[in-house]
């Protein structure tokens, strides 16, 4: 359960107030401090400065925590690394916007501190997924008065193994804090809307063999080689197009890892070829494993991992206005993301945040800072 909260009655009502002058309030065991008066490039590049890997979300949740306490139209909760904010002023709607504070390692090229160079941020995070938080904070230090009831949630360990989600915990222990009729997901989407996501799973498809010296193969039978039947059905394997809601959904299924064999004079027994699908989320994850041990028909095929994917909901009255208010393009996201956490939790949500997705986790990583201004002010009309 969350480990602290802090509760206040809402401010006055002022409509959109300025954010405070400065919101210091430093951890004294980090010295971490973020001003969310400053403008959203600014801050943005202030949260990336913050290193933040992935179980080492520390300093950026305290900074994040300190900055958010002295809004008084906010109710703060603090979950390990996962930091909660959530007005009540009794709205007849309530949107919840999230994002993930950990970023993965940075490399051996140094990509940190940020620099501005031809008005593009770079830097570890200035796509995955910090402009996204910065936009999220600017938000909540302006919008006192938003006209629906507003949670921000920033959480931690979205890019490492699921049992670490922030969200994912929230929703198991204190699922009331997710509670809301539409979820917006700060991913980058290089500005644009990506509604619902696909389905992911892995199966394990197993070929048998009996082992032998490889000087007398005659003598066993190679399972490496019996692996070529089923990339053979990769091969002919024509994935579909699903349309839902107006999005189309590209389908793919894609081995992704090989392995066999013991020694370099031994006949393998054994070889398992890893394959991974990608599923409309027209599908759960049963209706998508029956369609991958159809295609593999004759194989020993095990399932590994798998996560559903989520419907993008835009029929739904919250989605359209967002769609509306915003006036941007509208895709769908061709890979997974929390979206679908909250489709589990019945909440439909989009993806919708500053930064090009194709240079996440580069070491070229970096962002027009156009793009975040043009997030924040969209949310702005959405809200305000």
């Amino acid at each position: 359960m969350p480990s602290s909260q802090q509760s206040a009655q809402p401010s006055a009502p002022a409509g959109r107030a300025p954010a405070p002058a400065s919101v210091d309030g430093a951890n004294p065991a980090t010295g971490a401090a973020l001003d969310l008066s400053q403008d959203v490039t600014t801050l943005t590049a202030a949260i990336c400065d913050i290193e933040s890997v992935s179980h080492d979300e520390a300093r950026l949740a305290d900074a994040i925590e300190a900055a958010l306490r002295p809004l008084e139209h906010l109710e703060v909760t603090r979950d390990g690394n996962t930091v909660v904010a959530r007005t009540s002023l009794g709205r007849a709607e309530r949107i919840v916007l999230a994002g993930h504070i950990d970023t993965v390692p940075l490399t051996t090229v140094p990509n940190l501190p940020t620099r501005n160079v031809n008005g593009e941020l770079w830097g570890r995070g200035t796509v995955d997924m910090k402009g996204g938080v910065a936009v999220m904070l600017r938000v909540a230090a302006e919008l006192t008065e938003p006209t629906r009831d507003l949670t921000f949630l920033f959480y931690e360990c979205e890019e490492i193994e699921a049992t670490y989600n922030g969200l994912a915990r929230i929703a198991e222990t204190a699922p009331q804090l997710l509670e809301g009729d539409f979820a917006v997901l700060l991913e980058p989407t290089n500005g644009g809307i990506e509604g619902g996501c696909k389905g992911t799973l892995r199966v394990e498809i197993v070929t048998q063999g009996i082992a032998a010296h490889s000087a007398r193969p005659w003598k066993g039978h190679n399972a490496i080689h019996d692996a070529a039947a089923v990339l053979s059905r990769l091969t002919a394997y024509e994935a579909e197009t699903v349309t839902i809601d107006g999005l189309d959904y590209h389908e793919a299924l894609q081995a992704v890892g090989i392995a066999g064999g013991i020694a370099g004079n031994v006949v393998p027994d054994s070889c398992t070829v890893t394959v991974n699908y990608r599923y409309a989320p027209d599908k759960n994850t049963e209706e998508a494993f029956a369609h991958v041990r159809q295609v593999f028909d004759g194989f020993d095929v095990s399932l590994t991992d798998a996560a559903d994917g989520a419907r993008p909901g835009l029929q739904l009255p919250a989605a359209r206005a967002f769609i509306d208010a915003l006036g941007v393009p509208v895709n769908p996201k061709e890979g997974w993301t929390d979206v679908a956490r909250f489709s589990a939790l019945g909440i439909p949500a989009v993806n919708f945040g500053p930064g090009d997705p194709n240079l996440a986790h580069m070491d070229d990583e970096r962002c027009p800072v156009e793009q975040y201004a043009s997030a924040e002010a969209a949310l702005m009309r959405w809200l305000a």
